[in-house]
């Protein structure tokens, strides 16, 4: 099936460039059921799901002249086996090798004559372990009517839930001409998209970004103000670095309940912290009003019920916001730390206005893998003079989950690198822990895997603070 391209997708389909893949990933670490996972399985298992995620077999065609948006167009020559690859650590495989050969996958960009996405069954990890990573380009995802595949493939069960069978036909694909004709008639039936292709072209995201999140008075405020200097924001190279923290959910919970705030608020003090002690590490002149400001695009909203954490339970009637936030890193006290950003966040809440997000979460699989996805493209669609660093903290089941009867020990998201952003952080809840995933630029941050220990020192230190 053709179809043509959306503003939004366009925009974020442009603004990749060699040294910024818009491509977000998916770490997952799973422990194999008696007789191991094989590739073959998960290649059979992805191709029964490819039904609930059609875009994964279509590739994108432009049009000449750049006279209209690009189109979907089904891939005619779709080769499953070039999508799910097979790769391998030497055995016993450490934790980092995996992050280093993750490092070297999300540092290349997408083939863009094929599908938009690739994924990788990594055999050879310590421990009877094994691992399967997926990366997508943000313009394939939108929340609405394409999800991220990782939300399909897991099952609330060690045996899969049945599919039914798909006889897959590709339509024929439009020749030059065809797509020139039609990019013509839709030029005099809407004048307007040829000044809306234009946009797209020259990677205007402002004034082409539609849907996914409103932009309210409050973050447009905060937004004309130019963000701090940090040694965040550099001009980046082609190579990352990818660094990884785990933790238990309970002690955020915990501060969470001490205080009367957000599970979101103590995950913002904790990597505001964090990013403190990295700051002075690193030399930098702190004060008591230096911040850094972070763009949060995805907060998940939902009626809270009894027995339920309102950050981390996903209801179908669950809403998505954005906001940017300044991160108190110059204030030595944890308590106040916590203070200022849930003061911001409840001033936020009272002035937002929420988009639903129930396509999003209308399958019972790994929800998070779509709103990471999302929440990469509202990032993008603001300068990268407004923010330091982009967070997305996307809440997962409080449950086991499994990928072809094999059990999801961890889920680690990777959101990309924007434009002279040297970090992105993303984190995801998922049965009782956090897991956070650190996409560094590989020269401007090299020491990203200090920040992982002060993530744990910084979580510390706010549970000592709140006894």
């Amino acid at each position: 099936m053709t179809s043509r391209m959306t503003a939004q997708d366009a925009s974020y389909y442009y603004l990749e460039t060699s040294n910024t893949p818009m491509h977000i990933g998916s770490l997952a670490i799973l422990e194999p059921p008696e007789g191991g996972v094989h590739y073959d399985r998960v290649l059979q298992l992805v191709e029964q799901r490819l039904a609930e995620v059609p875009r994964y077999r279509q590739k994108v065609r432009e049009v000449a002249f750049g006279l209209s948006r690009p189109v979907w167009i089904d891939d005619r020559d779709f080769d499953i086996t070039y999508h799910v690859r097979r790769s391998a650590i030497p055995r016993p495989g450490s934790d980092d090798q995996l992050h280093d050969l993750i490092a070297r996958l999300i540092s290349r960009p997408l083939d863009r004559t094929r599908p938009l996405w690739e994924m990788y069954v990594v055999e050879g990890l310590a421990g009877d372990r094994c691992a399967v990573f997926t990366k997508t380009h943000s313009a394939l995802v939108d929340g609405e009517q394409s999800l991220e595949i990782g939300q399909v493939l897991f099952d609330k069960n060690p045996d899969p839930r049945e599919v039914p069978e798909e006889l897959w036909m590709p339509e024929q694909e439009p020749s030059e001409s065809a797509l020139l004709v039609g990019a013509l008639a839709e030029l005099v039936a809407r004048p307007g998209e040829g000044a809306a292709a234009v946009r797209s072209a020259v990677g205007n995201l402002a004034s082409t970004l539609t849907g996914t999140v409103d932009v309210i008075g409050r973050l447009a405020r905060t937004a004309a103000q130019s963000a701090p200097e940090s040694p965040l924001n550099a001009t980046i190279s082609r190579s990352r670095r990818f660094a990884v923290v785990e933790s238990d959910l309970e002690p955020y919970r915990k501060i969470r309940s001490r205080y009367g705030c957000s599970v979101n608020d103590v995950v913002l003090a904790v990597i505001s912290g964090a990013l403190r002690y990295w700051l002075l590490s690193r030399g930098e002149p702190l004060t008591e009003a230096t911040v850094v400001r972070a763009m949060v695009p995805m907060s998940v909203y939902v009626h809270a019920t009894e027995g339920t954490d309102e950050t981390i339970q996903v209801h179908p009637q669950g809403e998505v916001s954005s906001f940017l936030v300044d991160l108190p890193v110059g204030e030595p006290n944890a308590v106040v730390r916590l203070s200022h950003i849930a003061h911001a966040g409840e001033a936020y809440s009272r002035e937002r206005r929420r988009v639903a997000a129930q396509s999003m979460l209308r399958l019972s699989g790994f929800a998070p893998a779509t709103m990471h996805a999302v929440g990469a493209r509202v990032a993008s669609s603001f300068s990268q003079r407004v923010f330091n660093v982009m967070i997305t903290n996307a809440p997962g089941p409080q449950y086991p989950l499994y990928l072809g009867g094999a059990r999801l020990l961890g889920m680690y998201p990777v959101s990309p690198l924007l434009k002279n952003q040297a970090l992105s952080v993303a984190l995801t809840s998922y049965d009782g822990k956090i897991y956070y995933g650190l996409n560094a630029d590989r020269d401007a941050m090299p020491d990203v895997h200090v920040l992982t220990s002060l993530l744990h020192e910084s979580l510390e230190e706010l549970s000592d603070a709140s006894r």
